[in-house]
């Protein structure tokens, strides 16, 4: 019979997480400390506990003990303000940095590593109220160059937005643009200067630079937005973001599914370690408009994120249903209750998850919303 182990995490309280927004978001006391992200996984950055008795303490430990990796990181986020611009390296570019920064010494916490393990981290976020908000990927070209044909229109001195123009309609305009926005040139700095001056001036024309520079101003991290697609999602709506894909969430909650990896390249819309070599050789420049990932039914009551060749999917219970495994699982309550059949059928209420260490059928009983995060293959 399938076990079930209660498991429990403390959440990450960095700067740009929601007061109390995890507590509220599942349903726990209430409190005003600061909260960004809730981990559910082994990753040994912060790997979930084991809430009872039992022979290992957390999931790093048993994947120590068992010599079983857990293909995926489940998390909750919470954002009151932008995260950082940033993108994720292949499963190749991920082993290949992680090896060369263990040769040159690099400590694995040092703030300046780029590889703190050697997997890939693809992501999808589910958005879990309306509202959700995100840079996701290079827009079309067309559309950054008539933004900046119209920050030139706006501008007192345009020298730099038409440097910026030239660039972007030069050949491999976007990889030649990004680089230079991120290069640290004077000239970069006073386009950022002169596209905050029109935001406060024209604030319903540029809302994404207003909103950018209200928490990093200056930062050349706001140019490089505009670049992007930006999104709203309502409740239920998923991003898929691949290995190179360039993103940034400005606010909202949601439920994240990953490979199991901490390794992220910055570009900017942050205080931490930028290594801008490094993230262009990570970036994949194709432009264009960014779909969203649809669920597909399972069953009358069981839907699957299942993203290209990613490794995991989750899937989304609103009643009773059962999915068949191929891999260990987590299941996290965000409403309602769940009873998980195995060994000891296991109750489940907002808040509350559980880690399904063998493979094989799961029953979920009850009403409600419950994610189930596994390796792609289940069914």
């Amino acid at each position: 019979m399938t076990s079930v182990h209660r498991i429990v995490n403390t959440p990450r309280d960095y700067a740009w997480g929601i007061p109390g927004g995890i507590s509220a978001a599942l349903g726990w006391p209430a409190t005003d400390d600061r909260q960004a992200e809730l981990w559910l996984g082994a990753h040994p950055g912060s790997p979930s506990r084991f809430a009872g008795t039992g022979p290992w303490t957390d999931l790093a430990e048993w994947e120590r003990c068992t010599g079983v990796d857990l293909p995926f990181l489940l998390k909750v986020l919470a954002a009151e303000t932008p995260l950082s611009l940033q993108a994720h390296p292949t499963a190749a570019q991920a082993r290949a940095g992680f090896e060369r920064e263990n040769d040159e010494g690099v400590p694995l916490d040092a703030p300046w590593r780029n590889y703190k393990d050697p997997h890939a981290k693809p992501e999808l976020i589910v958005a879990l109220a309306d509202g959700f908000e995100a840079l996701c990927g290079f827009r079309p070209l067309d559309e950054s160059v008539r933004f900046v044909d119209g920050a030139i229109a706006r501008a007192t001195d345009g020298a730099a937005l038409g440097r910026w123009r030239d660039l972007l309609a030069g050949e491999d305009g976007l990889r030649r643009s990004v680089a230079w926005l991120l290069s640290g040139a004077r000239e970069v700095r006073s386009l950022v200067d002169e596209l905050e001056r029109q935001a406060a001036l024209h604030p319903a024309e540029l809302p994404l630079v207003r909103d950018l520079a209200g928490s990093y101003p200056g930062d050349p991290g706001i140019a490089v937005a505009q670049l992007l697609n930006h999104l709203t999602l309502s409740a239920g709506q998923c991003l898929w973001l691949p290995a190179g894909n360039i993103h940034a969430y400005r606010r909202g909650l949601g439920v994240e599914l990953m490979g199991p990896s901490d390794n992220v390249l910055r570009g900017g819309l942050t205080p931490k370690h930028v290594d801008v070599a490094e993230l262009l050789a990570v970036l994949d420049f194709t432009a264009g408009p960014t779909a969203l990932l649809d669920p597909v039914e399972v069953t009358p009551h069981l839907s699957t994120y299942r993203p290209p060749q990613a490794g995991f999917e989750l899937f989304m219970a609103t009643g009773d249903a059962a999915v068949v495994t191929q891999s260990p699982s987590i299941v996290m309550v965000l409403d309602g209750e769940f009873t998980l059949g195995g060994g000891a059928p296991t109750r489940l209420v907002r808040g509350e998850s559980a880690f399904v260490p063998d493979p094989g059928r799961l029953s979920l009983t009850g009403s409600g919303h419950a994610v189930l995060a596994s390796g792609s293959g289940s069914r």
